[in-house]
């Protein structure tokens, strides 16, 4: 063998060694040492094993399933059984606990839609394209292909799936992703146009409007359609767009397609709909009101009138008003994000003006704004509920973006077991996962001061999740933020 540009005699053996080892042995040789040749093959190691270690996370996936019964979730018509209001579907998983998916997302650190998808995949793998699953174990069917043929025939029977599988298999690895997805269903409808349309009503019951954060202020609003009414929809929008554009509108025409597609939702002059109510949030810290010293605390929450005067004169110089029909809150945090204090425009006037009640008029030290008292009560008050959900702002269960608008005020610790209701016991979680603790067993949840929330599943794992804009102590501003988390507009 001639030695590679660049190495010796003995580099260029090693690498070949190391290259001809098995693949489950060896991580593979540096990639400064590999040729072409052995780029290209290290390429197809590493999809094989890819492959590999998807069929090895499936059968994971059905083992955690056959160990979660659903013999202990609460039963139709008993007090936490799932409501089908929202979800007219049959359960997930025939005899699986409907909190196996909760716990699978938490395993593998991802939502729990992802979780789903993942365990619908190995179950139609293992019930209904045997073959296909056993290509994937040994590497000889990449992970993509072998999804590809579980997602078209996931809703069809056991036996016309092996009948698709069975024509399509030899030939699936050469295929494109697209082609084996077409001949798929080709073959499909040959073979029973009935499973098609049966298809077909399954992705209706299951279609859905989601909104997923895009970054820099934007976020991507997609929906689920039949293909006719989706070109249909597209060809309205645009064909206003171009319409624009024609008359003069000098933006890139797919900015001008977003614009129209939010106004033709929205509709703000003929809907007939009430108007939009803003709910507007603006976070300082305290630091940045004023660098005094000394103070009084009300549980950890130093803020004296002369602090909010200073805001007040900050937010007149700023012209913020309370929107029409909206409110609007001020958010007061330490250095470290803590959110101390939450404050209505008319709170914080008034507090600025009365100040301190026992030392009337003089700019003193005492504490005239903190977080919400305990109350006796079950229920929180109105302005727990509002400092709660400014801390929080999203449901708090890791992986999960429900917003706070959408969520229970949920205890840490049980009101029946003895938990105060007060804001270091209360947090944001979802209807779903207001459940899961309630009536999951297993599940155990732990909540710091700060707000931060501490969630372990039945299987040991445990994650946690931070207040946004809290920050570790010391560890400064996340990578790619900036100094002071954005208020949550």
């Amino acid at each position: 063998m001639q030695p590679m540009r660049g190495t010796s005699v003995v580099e260029s053996l090693l690498v070949d060694w190391v290259y001809r080892l098995p693949d489950e042995d060896v991580a593979g040789p540096p990639v400064e040492l590999l040729d072409a040749g052995q780029v290209a093959s290290e390429l197809a190691r590493l999809q094989r094993n890819r492959a590999r270690e998807t069929a090895r996370e499936a059968d994971l996936i059905l083992r955690l399933a056959e160990l979660r019964p659903d013999v202990d979730d609460p039963p139709p018509g008993t007090p936490g059984a799932r409501s089908r209001t929202w979800r007219t579907t049959d359960p997930e998983f025939a005899g699986v606990s409907e909190f196996f998916p909760d716990e699978l997302a938490h395993a593998i650190n991802l939502g729990r839609g992802t979780a789903v998808f993942r365990a619908r995949r190995a179950c139609t793998w293992r019930e209904k394209l045997p073959a296909t699953f056993v290509a994937l174990r040994r590497g000889e069917l990449d992970d993509r292909r072998a999804g590809v043929l579980a997602d078209v025939l996931q809703h069809t029977t056991a036996g016309l799936a092996t009948e698709v599988e069975t024509a399509l298999l030899p030939e699936a690895p050469d295929l494109s992703l697209a082609a084996l997805r077409r001949r798929a269903l080709a073959l499909l409808a040959a073979l029973d146009g009935a499973a098609m349309e049966e298809r077909q009503e399954e992705a209706r019951k299951a279609a859905d409007v989601r909104v997923a954060d895009a970054g820099d202020g934007m976020a991507t609003l997609t929906g689920d359609l039949p293909a006719d009414d989706a070109a249909a929809c597209f060809a309205v929008i645009d064909s206003l767009a171009r319409m624009a554009k024609a008359d003069g509108d000098e933006r890139p025409i797919g900015a001008i397609r977003a614009a129209i597609h939010s106004m033709l939702i929205l509709r703000p002059a003929d809907s007939g709909c009430g108007g939009v109510h803003v709910h507007l949030a603006v976070t300082t810290t305290l630091d940045g009101l004023a660098n005094g010293e000394g103070g009084g605390e009300v549980e950890g929450a130093p803020i004296t009138a002369g602090q909010l005067r200073a805001l007040l004169a900050r937010v007149g110089a700023l012209g913020l008003s309370t929107p029409d029909g909206g409110t609007l809150t001020f958010a007061v945090t330490d250095e470290d994000g803590r959110l101390l204090a939450t404050l209505s425009a008319g709170e914080l006037a008034r507090l600025a003006e009365q100040g301190c009640r026992r030392h009337p008029g003089a700019e003193c030290g005492c504490p005239v704004a903190g977080m919400p008292p305990a109350t006796g009560s079950y229920r929180p008050t109105d302005r727990q509920h509002r400092f709660v959900d400014t801390r929080d702002r999203r449901c708090r269960m890791p992986n999960c973006g429900q917003r706070a608008g959408w969520a229970d005020h949920d205890h840490v610790v049980p009101h029946a077991q003895g938990g105060r209701t007060t804001c270091t016991n209360l947090c944001c979680l979802c209807r779903s996962h207001h459940r899961l603790k309630t009536f999951a067993g297993g599940w155990g949840f732990r909540m710091d001061p700060d707000g931060t929330l501490h969630v372990t599943s039945p299987s040991g794992v445990t994650r946690t999740t931070r207040p946004p804009g809290l920050r570790l102590r010391g560890a400064g501003p996340p990578p790619f933020a900036p100094a002071d988390d954005p208020p949550p507009f």
